[in-house]
């Protein structure tokens, strides 16, 4: 087959969604790796490194015409006229926040599979979960950043100095984002408050930490309560294939203190706030009841080298199955990878994606592609 990993042109993602070593690996098992021009170079991957991988370096429509376009962030606007019917496109997509995204997709015939959908055998989301890791270390990063007085923010310093009290940190979720920011927030000196739907969930983490993290199980009065009295809100609720809850809404801000932060990395998925919209690495944060957003949904892109590297060794087993079986073989023997397509022949395929979208779900074992 003929596998093509175009440049990323979403502002500021850097990643790419194949290294050097990935490429290799796939002309080993026989197939065309077309790479597109300086696609690695912000992640630490030069031109020469792919080439001498046995890649063939190209410019965008050739890394396009391919039969698996391998990608990191869904395609933009300008984009859309390299997609066509038969295309297998392999990468993060997000369709449930992106229903114009979706309809091209569908009026295109494009053979949607999604890294956020993919499942493991425990049912969890393991092409998702490196990315998680990283954009909830991250997320204190730029919560801590955002909290200063020069970015709009109250001018708490998380940590806290001595005789002065740590900030506040409070965690939505207790997914694999969560966790992270938890424990980040934890290492760095600040009070950490961890909100989450699942007793069991909260019983695991205050295991894991000694009950050094205040665990809470999330209802509206105490998410309303610690709400009020947090310095920086990380938003890490995910709901797999379907739309961020809004959880948080513009009375729950005007209780916070002035200059006080939300980092909202469901932000892929619509959010997790009313007043959530998407920012950019450009321009990252803005102002909205009183209250600092940070919504940047491509958080990982900005330590691009690590992020290629843990994303690339996690989706590369997926890609080599979809290349040497074919794409219905390879759906067929695995499960998993089932669970990550989205779209297929001009249908939706996956129901909580339909269901999101108000559209009737197909079962894709009875369309042709």
């Amino acid at each position: 087959m003929i596998i093509g990993v175009p440049a990323e042109t979403k502002v500021h993602e850097y990643r790419t969604a194949l290294t050097p070593d990935g490429a290799r690996t796939l002309r080993a098992d026989g197939h065309e790796v077309r790479v597109q021009h300086g696609a690695g170079r912000r992640a630490g991957h030069a031109d020469a490194a792919y080439a001498a991988a046995g890649a063939v370096l190209v410019d965008a429509p050739e890394a396009w015409a391919a039969d698996i376009v391998v990608k990191v962030k869904e395609p933009q606007p300008p984009e859309y006229a390299h997609l066509r019917a038969g295309q297998v496109l392999y990468g993060y997509l997000h369709l449930a926040a992106a229903p114009d995204l979706a309809a091209e997709l569908v009026a295109r015939g494009v053979t949607g599979i999604a890294y956020e959908t993919v499942t493991g055998p425990r049912g969890d989301t393991p092409l998702l979960a490196p990315m998680s890791r990283i954009a909830g270390r991250l997320a204190i990063q730029s919560g801590m950043h955002a909290l200063e007085a020069p970015q709009g923010g109250s001018g708490v310093l998380l940590p806290g100095a001595p005789g002065v009290e740590p900030g506040h940190v409070l965690v939505i979720g207790g997914g694999m984002v969560g966790s992270n920011a938890a424990r980040i927030a934890l290492g760095i000196g600040a009070r950490v408050t961890l909100l989450d739907v699942s007793p069991e969930r909260l019983a695991q983490l205050d295991e894991q930490w000694g009950g050094r993290v205040q665990t809470r199980l999330s209802d509206e009065a105490g998410l309303a309560e610690c709400v009020a009295r947090a310095d920086l809100v990380v938003g890490a609720v995910y709901v797999q294939g379907r739309r961020a809850p809004v959880l948080l809404h513009r009375d729950h801000l005007r209780a916070m203190r002035p200059g006080s932060v939300l980092v909202d990395v469901a932000i892929d998925q619509g959010g997790i706030a009313e007043t959530s919209r998407p920012t950019t690495h450009a321009a990252p944060t803005y102002v909205e009841e009183g209250v600092v957003h940070h919504c940047v949904a491509n958080m990982p892109s900005a330590v691009a080298l690590t992020s290629t590297s843990a994303l690339a060794a996690v989706t590369l087993p997926g890609l080599r199955s979809l290349a040497r079986q074919g794409v219905r073989a390879a759906l067929e023997s695995d499960a998993g990878l089932a669970s990550g397509l989205n779209v297929a022949s001009g249908e939706i395929v996956h129901p909580g994606l339909a269901r999101d979208l108000g559209r009737a779900a197909r079962d894709w074992r009875t369309l042709a592609f």
